[in-house]
């Protein structure tokens, strides 16, 4: 059984995207999108640098583009697919919700509204590594924060404003070795982006949609979802609160999960998963070099029963 991820927003590097446009039609593919959004798609995904990526209107489009693009490029036949904050937008993509160009459109509304509510207030995100979530979460909860990201492992990412981070750092919960500041433009997942949801929820009306060809599994509480109507509505409402890929991870051991194949800018969940997930196979897309160890990955993560349904 193989699940394919999508990142979220920080897997972003400068020029990522430079070689992925040497396969063939990925040009134009990438030139398509960009008009349909207004966003030089090529330029920030092969010359911008680090300052200019980091912006969360220009990230989130990168993000999803990139997804598609190698996804499209791998042309693997996932049973499970999964997307950590926007790689949500891509994985309902993959899943057959919405077309791809409709998944630019949507993420780029995203991104923008996301942008603009960052900006009322002088808010942040930091990692905190190690320590308990039994310990931790409360801990946070007592400083104002939000468990923004709980990714598993013991790692959590917390959000809320520029005071409330720089309290966690004087004040870190029992067992947590660092906190760490991320450079990211806003408090994520929190109360902080209630904007964004209600632009979204606009976006979200003219959207045409079919319900998931493949397991989806949502990050919202790791639970699998059937309809299209319900995967929209999660992603809608995701903006403004926590993701739980921990409970996705518990999910992908649930269903049987064997392999776990990561599109690009991959790097992030395999490493992830690399702790929670043991048994696993994991691969992440970097560049196209990695498409030939995913097919074998791919090929060697076939189960008999699979074989023999092909063999029927």
């Amino acid at each position: 059984m193989l699940v394919l991820v999508a990142p979220g927003q920080g897997a972003q590097t400068p020029g990522f995207l430079t070689p992925w446009l040497d396969l063939p039609g990925a040009t134009d593919r990438i030139a398509a999108w960009s008009d349909a959004i207004g966003l030089d798609l090529a330029h920030y995904g092969t010359k911008a640098d680090a300052d200019e990526i980091r912006d969360t209107a220009v990230a989130q489009p990168l993000l999803v583009a990139a997804g598609l693009l190698s996804a499209a490029a791998l042309d693997a036949s996932p049973g499970v697919v999964a997307g950590h904050s926007v790689g949500e937008i891509t994985a309902a993509a993959l899943a057959g919700v919405i077309g791809d160009e409709a998944a630019l459109r949507l993420v780029r509304i995203r991104g923008l509204g996301m942008a603009e509510a960052a900006a009322v207030t002088e808010t942040g995100m930091a990692a905190l590594l190690g320590g308990d979530p039994a310990v931790t979460v409360p801990h946070l909860e007592k400083l104002g924060l939000t468990p923004a990201n709980v990714n598993g492992g013991g790692q959590i990412v917390a959000a809320g404003t520029a005071a409330q981070i720089a309290a966690l750092v004087e004040d870190k919960p029992e067992g947590v070795r660092r906190v760490v500041p991320l450079k990211v433009a806003g408090a994520f997942h929190t109360h902080h982006m209630a904007p964004a949801v209600e632009k979204l929820r606009a976006a979200a009306v003219d959207l045409t949609v079919s319900d998931p060809a493949v397991t989806y599994v949502s990050n919202a509480d790791g639970r699998t979802v059937a309809t299209g109507s319900e995967v929209i509505a999660r992603l809608v409402g995701q903006v403004a609160n926590p993701v739980r890929w921990d409970l996705c991870m518990e999910t992908f051991q649930q269903l049987g999960v064997t392999a776990m194949i990561e599109v690009c800018p991959g790097g992030t969940l395999t490493g992830l998963a690399k702790r929670a997930l043991p048994g696993v196979q994991t691969l992440a897309l970097k560049t196209p070099d990695d498409l030939d160890a995913a097919r074998a990955l791919i090929a060697e993560a076939r189960t008999p029963a699979a074989d023999a349904a092909g063999d029927a």
